[in-house]
């Protein structure tokens, strides 16, 4: 992480994020009271934190293949369970948070871009059974904790592929037809950020959602976002700072939003 770069524009961001007062938009309006101001607990949260909690307890440590941009928290690639859930996994807030969207939207198929333990992928899967979780993990030994952890909790309609990001899209992206909800977490660099987007912007419709996970982490995935939040396709941008959303609502006025959560 480029702390230099995310303090700066965590200050921007107080400054600039508004609640529901600043906010002109209905759909966005609607969005913040009911997904981002929304703090109703779920049974199911209790659930996913105890899983969380004996993770972060672990004193397993296990070798790992790091794909992406790596981690200044954690320089080897010999790391403990507890601290690859401590930096790799969204606090219980924003995890929460990803379970009220997809409540919210009601998506069909949802596609994760870095399982890591699986805290995130549980908590967008317990919101709608329904729901088709696509989640994709490069690292055999995380993506095996990963799927122990969903099959406590006996989540059915989680599909775990354990390959590179790249694999995935040459061997497996084919037999998906369209894509409702998309959480890009892993390879936090600039080239990689556009090319996955690029690659899921095809199957995209005019109610999909993108997420970009950490969008403050470096300036190149600052540049990233910038860049994503300007495209013609994307008539609805939201900076919560943690993450970003894209929106591609036709005949919707182009609109950026600092929002607090």
């Amino acid at each position: 992480m480029d702390s230099v770069n995310y303090i700066i524009n965590f200050l921007k961001h107080k400054l600039k994020a508004k609640n529901q007062h600043g906010i002109h938009s209905p759909f966005v309006f609607d969005l913040y009271n009911n997904v981002l101001a929304n703090r109703i607990p779920f049974y199911i949260f209790d659930d996913i934190e105890s899983i969380r909690a004996k993770l972060l307890l672990s004193p397993q440590n296990i070798t790992i293949t790091d794909l992406g941009a790596g981690s200044k928290k954690m320089a080897s690639n010999r790391r403990k369970i507890a601290d690859i859930t401590k930096y790799t996994s969204k606090k219980p807030k924003i995890a929460q948070l990803l379970f009220r969207l997809v409540n919210y939207l009601k998506p069909q198929t949802i596609l994760e871009l870095g399982t890591s333990v699986g805290i995130s992928s549980m908590y967008m899967a317990a919101s709608n059974s329904r729901a088709k979780v696509i989640t994709v993990e490069g690292d055999p030994k995380i993506a095996q904790i990963a799927q122990i952890n969903f099959d406590k909790l006996k989540f059915k309609n989680i599909r775990l592929i354990n390959k590179s990001f790249e694999a995935f899209f040459e061997h497996d992206f084919d037999k998906i037809d369209r894509l409702d909800f998309v959480f890009i977490d892993g390879n936090h660099q600039y080239a990689s950020t556009i090319n996955y987007f690029n690659k899921i912007k095809p199957k995209l419709h005019e109610k999909s959602i993108v997420i970009i996970d950490d969008i403050y982490w470096s300036k190149e995935m600052t540049k990233a976002w910038k860049e994503l939040c300007a495209l013609l396709e994307v008539t609805v941008s939201i900076d919560i700072f943690e993450m970003g959303f894209l929106f591609f609502k036709p005949g919707q006025v182009k609109e950026h939003f600092f929002l607090k959560i």
